[in-house]
């Protein structure tokens, strides 16, 4: 498992298969997608984070920031486990 973060697109992609493989995307909703092969495995997901580019007050921004901060924590955790 390998997990990359497009900081151009604000985007994670965590590829669960290495290799090359031919995929359809599978769009969950506006944020998720899902890569599956042609034998139906799933290849990787990617996860679109929005940035919010102007909050309305300071806590909101501090709000957004801690919830980020914890996903990728989160995602690396799960990285490191496997």
């Amino acid at each position: 498992m390998k997990i990359s973060y497009d900081p151009e697109i604000d985007a994670l992609y965590i590829r669960l298969i290495e290799g090359k493989y031919e995929c359809r995307t599978l769009r969950l909703n506006e944020e998720i997608a899902l890569n599956i092969g042609s034998d139906e495995k799933l290849v990787g997901i990617e996860i679109l984070i929005i940035v919010i580019l102007s909050f309305k007050c300071k806590e909101t921004e501090k709000i957004w920031n801690q919830e980020r901060s914890l996903t990728l924590k989160l995602l690396i955790t799960i990285k490191k486990g496997v």
